[in-house]
C-alpha cells in the first residue's frame, strides 16, 4: 500500500511540474519543443512496450497497452502537426 501511494505521489507531481513546464512555454518555441516532445514520446512507447509485454499481471498489461496507443497517437500527431506548420516556410 505504500509503494502505491508513493507512486501515486509522483505521478500528481510529474502532471503538476510538466503542466507549469508547457504553460510557460511561448509560442515562437513551439515547433522546435514539438520535435523534443516527438523523441520524449518515442521512449515512453518503449517503456510502455517494456510494461505491456512484461506480464506480470493483467492490470500492467492493459496499462501498457493503454500507453502504447496514447504515446503513438502522441508522436503521430506531433508529427503531423509539425510537418504542417514546416510546410508554411516552403516557397512555392
Amino acid at each position: 500500500m505504500e509503494n502505491l501511494i508513493a507512486v501515486i505521489t509522483v505521478f500528481v507531481l510529474a502532471m503538476f511540474v510538466g503542466f507549469e513546464v508547457i504553460v510557460k512555454v511561448p509560442p515562437t518555441l513551439h515547433t522546435p519543443l514539438m520535435s523534443g516532445s516527438n523523441a520524449i514520446s518515442g521512449i515512453t512507447i518503449v517503456g510502455a512496450l517494456l510494461s505491456a509485454g512484461s506480464g506480470h499481471t493483467t492490470l500492467t498489461t492493459v496499462l501498457g497497452m493503454l500507453a502504447v496507443v496514447f504515446a503513438t497517437i502522441n508522436v503521430v500527431g506531433g508529427f503531423l502537426v509539425t510537418h504542417r506548420m514546416l510546410e508554411m516556410f516552403r516557397r512555392r
